[in-house]
Order: structure tokens, then C-alpha cells, then sequence
């Protein structure tokens, strides 16, 4: 559906009510289409070129980033004066299968799935575009606003940092972005000033000793003994090394030694993650968990080689960006549109954003109103509530004329 024309999105239509029945429903198709072909980080060439030759459509001249994927699209032209606000989407899939068996546009992709919602986020922004250069045109819009569709958010440490070294963040004084959360109703949205994700990095490691007989572990480095107190003691010792409420933990997900139930091994390699609620904290945790899983793996006499990856800090959410959130679904929506929400364990890449500009991030409700089923992100049966993507345009589009007019 074309939105080309004055008929097809009369101006009158966009402020302040619901959208256009034609431009939600391009939308939803939009999404659908997304979430039939997922590609995962970096490789989402059939995603980006979708989203340019939509932008281009509307009249718009969208740039490719210079990793292949992902593109960034002014709405306006900056004169240097004002710093813009930038709306942000993350575009890439998840390796899992899609499990949702009766759904017209479940994944054609084996092993490959919209898993967390980045179909719903980049449709939400894409249509927030269209209605903002709609208004451009008609001279409504009173400064301009960038696009920023990001791959590879689920790639660490993100491809946030491949998008800010390419200058997405020139010009920009706020940035704003949502992330589907399925225990929220759809029509809602939950905010939180201050930290609302979690600091996420991984952690490989990998134990040596000389290896024997289990008949005589005294003799050798007994290395699966080692690798369990690895597992064991680290996360406890590291829970005791910083403040308790900045939620540092260290969490297993991977262990595997031996082959035979009489040989004491000579290698074993375990992986997990290292997550952190306090930002100062995460500053502070490789030199601690490093530490502690010296410490023990040299009490055991088992030499370690550590790889600790550096992931995302918290996202913490600036207060007078959530403040902007808070007016603008307040203004398109009312006043119980808008709920508290946790801070979550999760990790997001939107954090590094927010490391130069202050921003902020809110849950989109994708929860079908009165829905039993418990649903979760990264899970293959995850889906959202399409009606979700009208909530977000309007949020975002909200946005960005409440922040021409408070600036």
C-alpha cells in the first residue's frame, strides 16, 4: 500500500489520533514479512534492503551502514543548531526454531526466528518514519528526527558500537527505543528511570592438569573436582566481593570433561554469563570474577586460561527521556496506558547508546489483553500482539513532536 500520495495519508489523520487503517495494515504486513525471513546479526541484507526501498518510497534517502546491514535516515535537515532525537530499532533474528506450528507467517527459515520482537522494533520505527515525513512534508514536523535500524543486536558486544563508530550519533542529543515485553497488555507500556536491563558479559574457561588415575587423584590434579569447585565457589566468592545490591552473578550454562569413568582428565572448559544490575559494578567485574577463578583453580592445582568477553553495560534510562515517554503515550493514550516496570536481567546493546547520550528505553506491551498462555522472549513459540506496532508508532511519533516542542 502506497503512502505516496496526500490521499493515501492526509496530515489531519496523524495528529493527534489513531493511523490510518491503510497504514496500519502495511504495517502488519510489513512485520509478517520480517518475521517470515529472520536473519540473523550481520547478515540481514534481505532486511535492510526492505526497509530502504520503503524509506526510499516515502521520499526519504536512507544510508547503509558500512558494516553491509543496517542503514540511518535523517527526517529534516540539520542545520547544526538543535541536536535531533533518534529513534532506534534492532533488525537482526535468533538461531532457534520457530515453533509456532498453526501461524500463517511463521519463520521459512530452518533454525532461524524473530524470537524476541526486533521485527516488531523495526517496524515500529519504519512506521514512525513514514508518519514524521509525512508531516516533514506538510511542514509540521518543527526539527528533524534520525532513524538508526541496527543489526546484529544479539551478536556481543552488539552492533551498537559498529553503528555509533559510524557516526549514527552526529547530531543526536536523545535517543529513544522500545523492546517488546510479553507480560505487558498490548495498548500498554512499561517505563523505569534509572537501570532497567542488566549488564550481560560471557565467560570461557578453560582448566589444565597432567591427568591419572581416579584410583590416585592425590598423585595428579584431580581437574573434574577443580572444575566443579569452579562452578561452585566462584559465584559465591564473587557475591562476596561487591555490594549485594549491585547483583553480580555468575551464572554456568556449559560444562563438559572426561570421557572415561575411571581416567581423571586433563581438560575440562565451562561457559556462562556475568551479569550485573549496578553499571559501576560492571566496570569492576572482570578484574573480580578473573580473581576469584584463579584463586580457586589454583587451589586445586589446575591451570586456567580465562576469556572473559566483554558484553553490554546496563541500559540505564535518563529521567527526563522517560519523562518524555511518559507524556507522549500519556498524551496518544492516557494516563493508565503507561505502568512500572523491573529492571530485567537481560541484556540489550541499546546501553552503549546511552554511554554518550542520555536516552531511554520502554517495554511495548505485546501481551493479547486477557491472554492465559505464558509467553517468553527467545523462546521459539514467542509471537506478539500486532496491535502493538500502532501502540509504538504512535508512541514514538508522540515523541518526537513532544521533544521538538520541550526544546
Amino acid at each position: 500500500m502506497s503512502l505516496e500520495s496526500e490521499a493515501d495519508l492526509p496530515g489531519e489523520a496523524l495528529l493527534p489520533g489513531a493511523l490510518p487503517e491503510a497504514l496500519r495494515a502495511e504495517l502488519v504486513a510489513f512485520r509478517r514479512d520480517l518475521h517470515m525471513h529472520p536473519e540473523l546479526g550481520n547478515q540481514e541484507f534481505r532486511t535492510t534492503a526492505a526497509i530502504k526501498e520503503r524509506l526510499e518510497r516515502a521520499g526519504l534517502r536512507p544510508r547503509v551502514l558500512a558494516v553491509g546491514t543496517g542503514l540511518v535516515c535523517d527526517i529534516g535537515e540539520w542545520d547544526g543548531s538543535r541536536p535531533m532525537l533518534a529513534l532506534r530499532a534492532d533488525i537482526d533474528a535468533l538461531p532457534i526454531p520457530d515453533m509456532k506450528t498453526e501461524c500463517s507467517y511463521r519463520s521459512t527459515v530452518p533454525d532461524r526466528a524473530h524470537a524476541c520482537g526486533h521485527d516488531v522494533h523495526t517496524t515500529v520505527v519504519l512506521g514512525a518514519g513514514l508518519v514524521l515525513a509525512e508531516l516533514h512534508r506538510q511542514g509540521l514536523l518543527p526539527r528533524p528526527v534520525r532513524l538508526v535500524f541496527q543489526p546484529a543486536e544479539e551478536v556481543l558486544p552488539g552492533g551498537a558500537a559498529d553503528a555509533i563508530a559510524d557516526g549514527v550519533l552526529e547530531g543526536v542529543g536523545r535517543m529513544i527505543a522500545v523492546h517488546c515485553d510479553p507480560r505487558v497488555d498490548a495498548g500498554r507500556i512499561g517505563l523505569r528511570e534509572g537501570s532497567i536491563t542488566s549488564a550481560c558479559d560471557r565467560l570461557e574457561i578453560a582448566l589444565d592438569g597432567p591427568g591419572g588415575h581416579t584410583a590416585r587423584p592425590h598423585l595428579t590434579t584431580d581437574l573434574v573436582t577443580a572444575a566443579a569447585r569452579v562452578i561452585t565457589d566462584v559465584p559465591a566468592l564473587v557475591g562476596r566481593r561487591v555490594d549485594t545490591r549491585a547483583g553480580l552473578a555468575v551464572t554456568w550454562g556449559r560444562i563438559e570433561s572426561g570421557h572415561a569413568p575411571n581416567v581423571i582428565p586433563q581438560h575440562a572448559e565451562l561457559s556462562g554469563t556475568v551479569r550485573c544490575l549496578d553499571i559501576d559494578a560492571w566496570r569492576q567485574a572482570p578484574d573480580i570474577v578473573v580473581a576469584a577463578i584463579d584463586e580457586v583453580a589454583n587451589l586445586h592445582r589446575a591451570k586456567s586460561e580465562i576469556n572473559y568477553v566483554r558484553g553490554v553495560p546496563p541500559v540505564v534510562n535518563d529521567a527526563e527521556v522517560t519523562g518524555l515517554l511518559r507524556s507522549a503515550m500519556t498524551a496518544r493514550r492516557g494516563a493508565e496506558s503507561v505502568e512500572d516496570t523491573e529492571q530485567s536481567l537481560g541484556g540489550e546493546d541499546f546501553s552503549w547508546y546511552l554511554q554518550h547520550i542520555p536516552g531511554a528505553m520502554a517495554r511495548l506491551g505485546v501481551r493479547t489483553p486477557g491472554e492465559r498462555t505464558v509467553r517468553d522472549l527467545h523462546q521459539g513459540d514467542f509471537d506478539a500482539d500486532e496491535s502493538a506496532i500502532t501502540v509504538g508508532v504512535e508512541l514514538f511519533t508522540a515523541a518526537a513532536l513532544v521533544d521538538a516542542a520541550e526544546r
